[in-house]
Parts: structure tokens; C-alpha cells; sequence
């Protein structure tokens, strides 16, 4: 998989919704549930933090739902492109990049959303051939503001910004023509998953699905 075709297979993923649920699964016994109930109130691309022993797990399970587009999230090791791609992810999401895990990712044809935080860093990924990244961390890094910015001098590049983002500012993003879509967990609060609340999960997602982007 060439760097340009993994980037167009991420955008296609990334303009499925406009919010792609980051999700931290201690439980994969929920995974299923929770992958559900997000998809069925309009948030198909589900992204899988690689950040609890259960999140594999929850990857196999959330891969065997209908309509569901599943990722690996936190990807920091070409091992993990490779765990996530045997485990059934459709595709990756890294907090940085790294020749190494797209070199990984692009060898198994894992699409990735790579992070990126400054021009240097933009400028680097597109000159691979990487045109779909990850802005991280959005918030901390100057939010809508600052990703907007990058729209007049490197117009080729669009982002999923997360970090940050919350019901509060994600209409500030939504609003870039850089931005096809933002990460974000508040779609699926962690006391809402471990009490199994998968109707309050939907409502959430409903809400998310509604916004425009």
C-alpha cells in the first residue's frame, strides 16, 4: 500500500462522521455493546486506544459488528501496527509518526491517520504522501484556531484534530475547511460503559452524528 492510498482510505474513513469516538476499553466484554450502540446512532469509525491490556480483545470483538468501521488507536510501535492489523483494525492512528511504524503500517496495508503538531511535522507526512493526518494535540497545541492556520499555506493537508476536543469547541473545528472530522470520548463516557448504559451511548452518538462538518 503506497503512502497516498492509505491516506485516501483514512479520509474515507475520517468523512464517514463528523466525530470518530476514542475509546478506552478496560473491559472487551462491553466492546461489542458499546461498538453497537455507537453505530447505531450514526458513528461507524471506531478508534481503539491501544492503551489497556483489553483493547485487542475489544478490537476482535467491535471487528464482528455490522457497520462497524474499527482502528487502533496510540500506536506507537511497528509491533503494534501488526497487533492491531491481525487483531482486525481497518485502520491506524498514531499520536506522532515515525518512519518506522509507516513503514510498518504501509508493508501489512494498515491505513494510517498520523499525528502531526507543527508545520515541519505537516510538511514531512505530505511530502510522503500522507495528505489525511491527526492534529495532536489540538487543544493544547493552540486549537481551532492554530489548525486553521495551516489551511492558507498548506492547503493539501486535511486533519482529524483530538485532544482536547469536547461538546464545548467541537463546533470551532467542524467549522475548518481543513478539517473533515475531530476525535473525541465524549461520546462514550467511561461511567456510561462500565454500567452497560448502551441507550445513553446512543443518545450521545446521535447527538454527535448531528453536527456538521
Amino acid at each position: 500500500m503506497t503512502p497516498a492510498e492509505a491516506s485516501k482510505q483514512a479520509r474515507d474513513v475520517c468523512a464517514l462522521a463528523p466525530v470518530i469516538p476514542v475509546l478506552t476499553v478496560p473491559d472487551a466484554s462491553k466492546a461489542a455493546g458499546l461498538a453497537r450502540a455507537l453505530v447505531a446512532g450514526g458513528l461507524p469509525a471506531l478508534e481503539v486506544t491501544l492503551r489497556t491490556p483489553a483493547a485487542l480483545d475489544a478490537i476482535r470483538a467491535m471487528a464482528q459488528v455490522d457497520g462497524g468501521v474499527v482502528g487502533a488507536g496510540t500506536i506507537m510501535t511497528p509491533d503494534d501496527v501488526v497487533a492491531a492489523k491481525e487483531a482486525g483494525a481497518l485502520f491506524g492512528v498514531s499520536p506522532g509518526s515515525t518512519a518506522k511504524i509507516l513503514d510498518k503500517a504501509e508493508e501489512v496495508g494498515l491505513p494510517m491517520l498520523p499525528g502531526a503538531v507543527t508545520a515541519t511535522e505537516i510538511m514531512a507526512l505530505l511530502e510522503r504522501g500522507y495528505t489525511m493526518q491527526k492534529f495532536f494535540p489540538a487543544e493544547a497545541a493552540g486549537g481551532a484556531k492554530a489548525l486553521g492556520s495551516f489551511a492558507g499555506p498548506i492547503p493539501q493537508v486535511t486533519f482529524c484534530p483530538t485532544g482536547g476536543v469536547s461538546l464545548g469547541n467541537v463546533g470551532e473545528y467542524l467549522s475548518l475547511k481543513n478539517t473533515v472530522c475531530v476525535g473525541g470520548s465524549w461520546v462514550a463516557p467511561a461511567n456510561l460503559i462500565e454500567a452497560e448504559d448502551w441507550e445513553g451511548i446512543e443518545k450521545l452518538a446521535r447527538e454527535a452524528a448531528a453536527l456538521k462538518a
